[in-house]
């Protein structure tokens, strides 16, 4: 293998010579355009540069003189388009850091069946009239006044067995209150009191 580099002043036949014109001439042109085309990702732009040249040096005659820049650009441009068209017909790439901020936010089935049975538990801890106001409410979706007339109590009471319910079972499942009913984040890595 030679120790000649493109674009290094060690070039010694006709063709790379051309190309290393070429690429003194059109490299900084080309890779503003193509930084552009990908959004500013500097990093696949290099790259996209990196193959339009060495397609260049594969497929064209440097020595006939011919303008290559309009070659050039185009080739660029059909680089981004192929990437950006294989990037949507394949799964998102994920990087080193970014699934590490997703992982508190996507719940599983897992969570899902915990969650489930800390609230079937709480649940369990009401007394029967905030148990059937919380039920009727919420998971029946019927409003104050409507479950205040199937009970045969006033609105004003179930809101007020809805609001105490929602309170038991907070205290239930660990969630903190202030001293004004409002959940209160626990710093993370604190356990929630059982």
């Amino acid at each position: 293998m030679s120790g000649t580099v493109m674009g290094s002043l060690g070039a010694v036949s006709v063709g790379e010579r051309a190309m290393r014109t070429l690429h003194d001439d059109q490299a900084g042109a080309l890779y503003a355009y193509v930084v552009r085309l990908m959004n500013g990702d500097r990093h696949k732009a290099e790259d996209v540069v990196q193959e339009a040249f060495l397609r260049c040096w594969r497929t064209q005659d440097l020595t006939d003189g011919r303008q290559l820049r309009p070659w050039l650009f185009r080739v660029a441009r059909n680089l981004v388009v192929d990437e950006y068209r294989m990037r949507k017909t394949r799964p998102q790439e994920v990087n080193g850091i970014t699934w590490l901020d997703d992982l508190p936010t996507r719940s599983d089935d897992v969570d899902w069946l915990l969650s489930s049975l800390l609230l079937k538990e709480a649940f369990k801890k009401l007394s029967p009239s905030h148990r059937v106001a919380l039920y009727e409410t919420y998971f029946s979706g019927r409003s104050m006044r409507e479950t205040g007339l199937l009970l045969g109590v006033p609105a004003g009471t179930v809101k007020s067995r809805v609001h105490h319910a929602i309170r038991a079972l907070r205290r239930a499942m660990g969630v903190a209150e202030s001293p004004d009913g409002q959940v209160v984040k626990k710093p993370e890595g604190h356990l929630a009191a059982a």
